[in-house]
Order: structure tokens, then sequence, then C-alpha cells
């Protein structure tokens, strides 16, 4: 399991009792739901990150605004850390309860305070679908552009958290391009808000802060989005290869012809299979990797598009190019993408999701890499990969019933995110550090970033009681990386004091 990890920075927690703390919020903040008993919680024991699995002390399911800044002034004066929790489907261990901590789950707050067409915004409760958004835009012509696959279950607060992506963001932006002001409550229960509805706010851009800030600065209670035309029309071209790192190469080629897509996603052989046995997508099974297109616009704009784009791709050496014929062909095609991670689910026992990001000219180098690597451990990996922006989710299969299995998924999986930081990027593209990747935090960052990113935390959360743990490693637990990964001569030295 994670070496670096553990439930407070300097690895204690409070001593707090049970029941005290129960009898305090209880009287603090009466008509609070908090559950207690081990049946109550098991359900909320981890996110969508299974392998790691707490027992909150206490789950705490508030209702009103007044519930929450109770709950958060109580737990600061008691010393007992506060987990924020939305739909439970992130897949970093980003929402993963504490022993001797409160869980505060926000799936209450579940209501669309306002739609306003004209001003193309809307304001909603942390809890909303991010699909109901779109939804309830749909009647004025709107839509809400952030796509995660979970999307049907994710909520909007959790988006903020983790800086959600989805297969449009090369075109349209992740969240923290879509929000534009959070109401949030701090660990002294006091309300902020960040941002504004108008085209910039004053001072410090702390509304970029809080976006993938994983709970660790504050607890948001609202949110205002901006809402998007649908566009005139959208086309989606579906390209076969029969060799993975030409697929790869055809990526950077479009991009690099002018054409920024609305959405351009690749998967790998493995990846498509799955997909096409659960969802009849109508995917070539005997294809090496395929990409989706899709363009979209004014429909004369996108038939030019479109016709350049199958110039690339025959030139990149597509083996077939197939465009949708109609808008249910369309959505197919995306249903199959998006619902790759339950259809790979389908062919092993457990599968472990990465997330990282890359330069799109690395494409191929790192999908060799990949390849050499689950060849080593031998473990199987489906590649699907947000191609446009370089954010891919290798999905390695095991069966944690064989032991070791598990730790040897563990261990491919930082050896992908490693190369990930080797290649030029980043270890996380869209579902965060949370538990999963804090040691990969020592590879990609220096003790003197590691530093800011602390001192950051402190001025919001000085008695480092929220979400602690997960997001930014001590230098010393840096230290203990480093001494078992030598290839980085960044990394902290063991005698680098710890936080």
């Amino acid at each position: 399991m994670n070496i670096l990890y553990d439930e407070r920075l300097d690895g204690e927690l409070p001593a707090t009792d049970k029941a005290d703390v129960l009898a305090d919020l209880q009287q603090a903040a009466p008509g609070l739901t908090l559950l207690y008993r081990e049946e109550d919680l098991r359900p909320f024991e981890c996110d969508g990150l299974a392998a790691y699995r707490v027992l909150p002390m206490l789950v705490a399911l508030p209702e009103t605004l007044e519930q929450v800044e109770t709950l958060m002034k109580r737990c600061r004066a008691l010393g007992v850390p506060v987990v924020t929790r939305g739909a439970g489907t992130g897949l970093s261990g980003g929402a993963l309860p504490l022993e001797k901590g409160v869980l505060l789950v926000m799936s209450r707050f579940d209501r669309i305070l306002d739609v306003d067409p004209d001003a193309r915004i809307a304001r909603l409760q942390p809890g909303v679908r991010n699909l109901a958004i779109s939804e309830a835009a749909a009647p004025y012509g709107l839509y809400y552009a952030p796509d995660p696959s979970s999307q049907i279950a994710c909520s909007i607060g959790g988006n903020v958290a983790e800086n959600a992506g989805g297969v449009h963001c090369l075109k349209y932006g992740l969240t923290v391009h879509n929000v534009m002001k959070v109401e949030v409550i701090t660990i002294e229960g006091e309300r902020m808000t960040l941002g504004s509805e108008a085209l910039d706010a004053q001072g410090l851009d702390l509304l970029a802060l809080f976006n993938g800030s994983e709970g660790m600065l504050g607890v948001v209670t609202e949110i205002t989005v901006k809402l998007l035309p649908k566009p005139e029309t959208a086309k989606v071209l579906m390209a076969s290869f029969d060799d993975v790192e030409k697929a790869g190469r055809a990526v950077g080629d479009i991009i690099a012809a002018g054409i920024i897509p609305g959405g351009l996603e690749m998967m790998d052989k493995l990846a498509i299979r799955a997909a096409e046995d659960f969802v009849k997508a109508g995917y070539p099974v005997e294809a090496e990797a395929i990409l989706l297109c899709e363009l979209d616009g004014v429909e004369a704009d996108v038939d030019d598009d479109c016709a350049t784009v199958r110039k690339v791709l025959e030139k990149a050496g597509a083996t077939g190019i197939q465009q949708a014929r109609d808008e249910a062909e369309r959505a197919t095609f995306w249903a199959g993408r998006k619902n790759a991670f339950p259809a790979v689910g389908r062919m092993s026992p457990d599968y472990y999701c990465m997330d990282g990001t890359i330069p799109r000219r690395e494409l191929p180098r790192v999908l060799k890499g990949i390849a050499d690597f689950s060849e080593e451990y031998g473990l199987r990996v489906a590649n699907v990969f947000h191609a446009g922006d370089g954010n891919m989710h290798p999905l390695i299969l095991f069966d944690a019933n064989r032991p070791g299995e598990l730790e040897q998924a563990e261990e491919l999986g930082g050896k992908i995110l490693e190369l990930c930081v080797e290649v030029g990027g980043s270890i996380t593209g869209e579902h965060g550090v949370g538990r999963e990747k804090i040691n990969q935090m020592c590879a990609q960052f220096n003790p003197g970033e590691l530093t800011t990113f602390h001192a950051v935390k402190a001025a919001f959360d000085p008695d480092r009681l929220l979400n602690p743990g997960k997001n930014i490693p001590t230098l010393a637990r840096c230290a203990e990386f480093g001494a078992m990964h030598v290839h980085n001569n960044e990394l902290p030295h063991p005698e680098l004091p710890r936080f």
C-alpha cells in the first residue's frame, strides 16, 4: 500500500473520544443528522478508489449553511479533522475518511438555485449532479461544458474540488475555466465569496486556487457556473489504426493542422473490445487503436473541418475512417467511450484507474513505456485518453484476491506517473492527488515548491484539520520516497525538517 500516507501530516490525531464529539455536535447543532453506528458508517468508508477503506468516526449530513458553520467551528475547537465528501465518485482517495475524524457529506445540498439564460449562468448547491446542470439549461438552448465520464452521478462540488474535465475539455476547458464564483465556509466557520458574476473579480484569484484544492482549504457551499449555447451542429469521425503509436502521432497532427476539436479521444485495443462488448457502439474490434474526433460549430465550418481532419488521418496512416451518420450514431460512439471504465471492469475482478497528463508530442513514447511496464509486471493495461489535452487514463487490470497483485498494480501505476513527469507532464489531470498519488508528488515537486504548498494550506487551515494527510506530502516523507527512488536528483534530502 502507499507508504507515504498517514492520517495526519505528523502521523498523529487528537485523542478525542467519539462519544464526546457526538454529544458536542448534537448539542451545538440540533437537527443535524449524525451517523455513528458501524452499519451506518460502512457505506462511507471509501470513494471510487475502493482499494483504500477507512471507517470514519462520525458522518455528518447537514441540510443548512448554519449547520455546516456550527460543525466547522466545533470541530476546530475540539481539534477534530474534517473530510468533505460529495457523491463519492472520486478516484484518488480524496474523500477517504479518517478513523478519528468527521466526514462531512454535502449530498443534501442538491438544489439548482437559479438558471439565468440571459446572463448564461447557473447558481447551484454543491450536491447537484453534473448532468443535471445541462438538463436544467437545455430548454434555453444552453449546456454546461465540462462532462466527466461520471457526469450522471458526480456532483458539481466534487468537480470543483478535483478540477474535473471530461471529453470536451480540450476546446471548452476544465472546471476552473467554467466556474465564475463559489461560496465557501472556512474551518473557522466563516463564509467567504470568491470570484464574481462579472468577467473579472478584484484582488487575488482565490477562485482558481479553490478549484482543485481537494477539500484542503474550505467547504464549497454554492457554485456559479458558465453556460454555453449548444453548437449548431456536431459531427464525429472515428478513425481506426493498426498501430497505437500511429494513433498517438495523429493526435498532434490534427492540432498542428489548426483544428481544435470539441473532443479528441483515444482508446487502445483492449479498451475498444471491452467497450464494444458492453455498449455495441460499432467499434472496429480488430483495430489496435481508435480516435474519436468531434467537430462542432456552424455547419459550414464543421464540414470544412471534417474534410481537413479526414485528410490528416489518412496521411497519419488510419486504416479506416467512419463519420457518424446522424445524432443517434454520434451518441453511440460517445457512449462507448464514456462507458469504457465500467466496460473494462467486466474483464477483470479489479482494475486500477490511473490519471496523468503529458505533452501531446510524447504520446507515442509514453504508450510504448506503458506497454513495456505492462509486460514487465505481467498485468494487462487498457488505455483510454483525453488525447487532445494529453490526459491519459491507463486502466491496470489485476485480481486483489491474488496475494501481491494490488501492490504490483500500485507500483506499476506509480511508474506510469513518474514517466509522465519525466516527459514533462503531470501526475494528475482531473482525478486529483488525494491519497493515491502522494508518493509521486515527491517526484514532481522539489522541497521549495512543497514548502509553498504547505504555506498556502496553513493560510486557510493553520491547524491542518481539513482533509489532512492528503495531496501534499511532508518533506520527511519525500525523503523516505527519495531513499527508495534515487533516480530523481531533486528529491528532498532526509535531513530536511518535516512539517
